[in-house]
This record gives structure tokens, C-alpha cells and sequence, in this order.
């Protein structure tokens, strides 16, 4: 997997904004499809409200011939996500 030119910058401000990585890259597996979503990530949030899970997809469209076309590959992979998660991960956000 090549990872996105601003990946590692994404995933440092989540570790500073007190999130924990957990995953690098999360892989989810629907219907025989394996998936990776680019990172995963928890934080324990007050006590009556118990953890937050989040997965974290990362895109640049600095260098991209077509931006257009490159924003429609990402929806695509955004509702492909989703729709995994729900599936296989519920709790977690993307």
C-alpha cells in the first residue's frame, strides 16, 4: 500500500490531539474483499461516555492530472469504507 503524501503528518496530530493508533493501516475484510483504511485510532474520552474509535482515510489531490476524477475515486472509496464499517466495526467512525 502507498501511503498518502501527508500520512504521517495526519497521524502525528492525531497522537497530539491525544488519540492513540492503533491500527497502521486498519484492515477490515467484507464479503471476501479485503479493505485498508489508512489509519485507526482510539481515545478514551469521560467516563460516562467510554472510548471513541475513529478510522482515518488520508487523500491529496495536490499532484493529480484530474482533481475531479480523483475526488470521485475517494467518495467511492469514502462509501466503500463506510459501509464496511458499519458492517464489520460499527463503533468506529471514519
Amino acid at each position: 500500500m502507498v501511503k498518502d503524501r501527508f500520512h504521517q503528518i495526519v497521524k502525528t496530530a492525531l497522537i497530539r490531539d491525544g488519540w492513540n493508533v492503533t491500527h497502521d493501516p486498519l484492515q477490515i475484510k467484507v464479503g471476501g474483499v479485503d479493505m485498508e483504511i489508512d489509519l485507526g485510532a482510539e481515545r478514551l474520552l469521560a467516563a460516562e461516555r467510554g472510548d471513541e474509535a475513529i478510522a482515518v482515510e488520508s487523500k491529496s489531490f495536490l499532484a493529480s492530472a484530474s482533481a475531479i476524477s480523483e475526488f470521485h475515486t475517494a467518495l467511492g472509496q469514502f462509501i466503500n469504507y463506510r459501509a464496511a464499517l458499519r458492517r464489520e466495526d460499527p463503533e468506529r467512525v471514519l
